[in-house]
């Protein structure tokens, strides 16, 4: 008996429209001068929401690898929009934070995004999003245990 996402490849269908969804945020931080890419600035919202967390978290908040993370927060650091301290706890550990220059930019980028993703979600209801979230959400999880 065939499964129904036999012959669907919804795999590629998520990942197009993520791609897509990326070059018109990128798009649209070109066209307002924002001196940031896309994965730039998911690393900045991401320090906005949970400052001071490492470098290990910050790549795992990001589904990014640690090598790929730590060029990013080099790029922000030279930009001057994140900085680098000493845990209190172990010498040997980096916590992440936005600096006040960081914080400005978050905001001052946030109505681009939020434009954005408006636009991504056009009419649909709260229902829509709901069980987006939902059917996201399990598949997500059905890869838990490939881990």
């Amino acid at each position: 008996m065939t499964h129904p996402s036999d012959q669907r490849a919804y795999f590629f269908k998520i990942d197009t429209t993520i791609k897509r969804i990326r070059n018109a945020l990128q798009k649209r931080f070109n066209e307002a001068g924002v001196d940031l890419t896309v994965d730039q600035w998911v690393v900045i919202d991401h320090l906005y929401r949970n400052p001071g967390i490492s470098q290990n978290v910050l790549a795992e908040m990001t589904t990014k690898d640690a090598p790929t993370v730590t060029r990013i927060i080099d790029l922000l650091c030279k930009k001057g929009l994140t900085e680098r301290r000493m845990a209190d706890t172990d010498r040997r550990k980096f916590l992440i934070f936005l600096t006040e220059q960081g914080n400005r930019k978050y905001h001052g980028v946030l109505p681009l995004v939020i434009e954005i993703r408006r636009r991504g979600w056009g009419n649909l209801s709260e229902d829509d999003y709901q069980h987006f979230v939902r059917i996201m959400d399990s598949i997500y999880n059905n890869f838990n245990n490939d881990e």
